[in-house]
């Protein structure tokens, strides 16, 4: 009965472990028709592979500024407010989930760049100045890496990004990762107590045959 749940328990923590097999597609924008410059995607459009552009239109920028991963990223305002979005599969129900990302905003009109995200029920509202920042260097731009939590209500999820500046010159959206939060350390001391104990039953089984 020992060893059954013993066999129980590490079954739970490789299922925890297993949470951490999620992940985006072309979380960098680098995967796509190439932009050149930049072109404008509206809704519906398929420029960008992973992504759908669900409403108004983004611009997918190629050389026009400089990305912090690879050489490709959005501005989630191209002709008007625009929100793209990816359905995420593989979640664990129940598990709560980081979404990282590096954010920024187009300099070409200085001033606050507003954007909301949402995943699974859960909303968050984050902003950038571009005042005084330009496209001449990742460092120019200012990008500054942002973080997003929400618990999986299921095993998909709709991860959105949606632009709340209106018109042009939008937020900028670049580097979109996710992963498990970590497993809590006390179920990490749990998984190495269960190894001991199955350890030292082995050895007692070892000794009583000897004896």
């Amino acid at each position: 009965m020992k060893i059954l749940g013993l066999i129980a328990g590490a079954a739970m923590l490789l299922g925890a472990q297993s949470a951490y097999a999620v992940s985006i597609v072309n979380g960098n924008f680098e995967a796509g028709v190439n932009p050149g410059s930049f072109t404008q995607v509206g809704t519906g459009g398929t420029n960008i592979t992973g992504w759908t552009v669900d409403s108004g239109s983004v611009d997918y920028i190629g050389t026009y500024w400089s990305s912090p991963n690879g050489s490709r990223s959005i501005d989630l305002s191209g002709g008007a407010a625009g929100q793209i979005s990816q359905v995420i599969s593989g979640l664990i129900d129940g598990q709560e989930y980081k979404v990282t990302f590096d954010l920024a905003g187009n300099p070409d009109a200085p001033g606050f760049k507003d954007l909301l995200v949402s995943a699974d029920g859960f909303t968050q509202h984050y902003d950038f100045d571009s005042t005084g920042h330009s496209k001449g260097s990742v460092a120019d731009m200012g990008w500054a890496a942002q973080v997003f939590f929400f618990t999986a209500s299921g095993t998909t999820a709709t991860l959105a990004f949606l632009s709340q500046t209106a018109g042009s010159f939008g937020v900028a959206l670049d580097n979109v990762t996710i992963a498990a939060t970590p497993i809590p350390g006390a179920i990490l001391l749990f998984g190495s107590a269960l190894g001991g104990m199955g350890f030292l039953g082995f050895r007692r089984r070892k000794l009583d045959a000897a004896a």
